[in-house]
């Protein structure tokens, strides 16, 4: 019994090595802020690319980030384009069913629904929602007339013109939105909790790269880097770990 423990952790040792020596691919849609976006320099930047970079540095692995559409970025890691997601994924049984997820690192938070003005029809008009959300599934179960698109300033455009109703979105995306909006865009309804926090998806088979990442989220909870990322972010009233 002894001896197999032994040679168990050895192989997760040889392992983790193997992953310090070889490129770690991170890929993220690079259109979702402040969660991920490409900024003024072209160069993909957000609160997962900076945590992103930490957790690497951590779990000593050498990253890089690869951007990919979000209508395709499940099938791509499972595919082998990249080896795991940093992309505002909600954890959700549907998803862990094809992939598996890290422990959270941003807590479950609502999401929100923005018309252009407060007696927009959230709940029986149209409503525009990013195509494969957790906020698209929400939607297609209620009243409401579902508009998908592929991106989320769409989902937001389709507002402006007239298009739709409202959008249903993460309420951290459209929070920056609504400000600068001038009045333009308002929340209406009442949030809803929607899915089980933010989560790094990996391939259901590299367990020891999930374990890695795991062990980096962690300590990043423990040590409180992680809630100062979130409130650098997020500002002062999003929610943080305990």
């Amino acid at each position: 019994m002894k001896l197999l423990t032994l040679t168990a952790a050895a192989a997760t040792l040889v392992a983790g090595a193997a992953f310090a020596q070889d490129t770690v691919r991170l890929g993220t849609e690079g259109a979702y802020p402040p969660y991920n976006f490409l900024n003024d320099a072209g160069e993909v930047d957000g609160f997962e690319i900076e945590l992103g970079n930490e957790l690497c540095a951590r779990a000593e692995l050498t990253c890089e980030w690869v951007l990919n559409d979000w209508d395709s970025i499940i099938p791509n890691l499972v595919s082998g384009n990249y080896d795991a997601i940093m992309a505002g994924m909600s954890i959700t049984d549907e998803r862990d069913e094809v992939i598996d997820f890290t422990q959270n690192y941003y807590p479950p938070t609502a999401s929100a629904y923005v018309g252009a003005s407060e007696d927009a029809d959230w709940q029986s008009g149209v409503v525009a929602a990013q195509a494969a959300t957790i906020q698209a599934a929400h939607v297609a179960e209620g009243d409401a007339a579902l508009l998908e698109f592929a991106t989320p300033e769409e989902t937001v455009a389709a507002v402006r013109n007239g298009e739709a109703d409202a959008v249903f979105a993460d309420f951290d995306f459209l929070k920056p939105i609504v400000d600068a909006s001038g009045g333009e865009l308002i929340f209406v309804g009442d949030p809803v909790p929607l899915g089980g926090g933010i989560g790094m998806g990996l391939r259901e088979t590299d367990e020891e790269l999930q374990g890695a990442f795991d062990a980096a989220i962690t300590s990043m909870k423990e040590d409180g880097t992680l809630n100062e990322l979130l409130i650098k972010w997020f500002g002062e009233d999003t929610q943080t770990y305990e």
